[in-house]
């Protein structure tokens, strides 16, 4: 082998070796961000069981004195029937939400009840799924951002061609409702 060969075959074996580097760094950072949102789905989806438990108490302690109420009630107990943790994710957001706003509507009416309001069971219940919803947000916001990662990753270089071969798809956010993004009007 000549001098010229020797230096073609290394610097193809270099160039080789430096694309396989980048193909398997590519494919392990897909990996890792994909476990990432798994793992970050089943933070929000153990808080989303933990509301979902939450609820018949709720509902059962107010059920009485809410007596021409009953529609909200019923939301609620329609909501925290839809929900099946064994949906794709999308679905699951969309219950989660439908759940959140007839959450919200309880609470709104519960408000109205001043001896509602004065039930310590009724006030615990209140407070714990607050502290749910908050954390199903905060987990939602970081399920978003690990999604966010994930897509950007697969849709530039060099990841776009492996995202090509291995059939990598986007993942879907976790996005607000219409009414989480309303704004309300300012009265003066």
């Amino acid at each position: 082998m000549t001098p010229a060969t020797l230096a073609a075959l290394f610097a193809v074996s270099l160039v080789v070796v430096i694309v396989g580097f980048i193909v398997v760094a590519s494919y392990n950072a897909v990996m890792s961000l994909r476990q990432r949102i798994d793992k970050a789905w089943s933070n929000i989806d153990v808080a989303l069981k933990q509301r979902h438990d939450q609820l018949p108490a709720l509902v059962a302690a107010v059920r009485g004195a809410m007596a021409f109420e009953q529609g909200v009630l019923t939301e609620v107990t329609r909501a925290r029937a839809a929900y099946s943790p064994t949906e794709p994710i999308p679905e699951q957001a969309a219950h989660s939400d439908v759940t959140s706003a007839a959450v919200r509507s309880l609470f709104a009416v519960v408000e109205a009840y001043p001896a509602l309001k004065s039930q310590e069971n009724v006030l615990d219940l209140q407070d714990e799924i607050e502290r749910l919803e908050s954390m199903i947000a905060d987990r939602r916001e970081l399920y978003n951002d690990q999604v966010y990662r994930y897509n950007t990753r697969i849709s530039t270089v060099p990841t776009l061609p492996l995202a090509w071969v291995f059939g990598w798809a986007p993942r879907e956010f976790f996005a607000a409702t219409p009414e989480e993004t309303d704004r309300p009007e300012a009265t003066l």
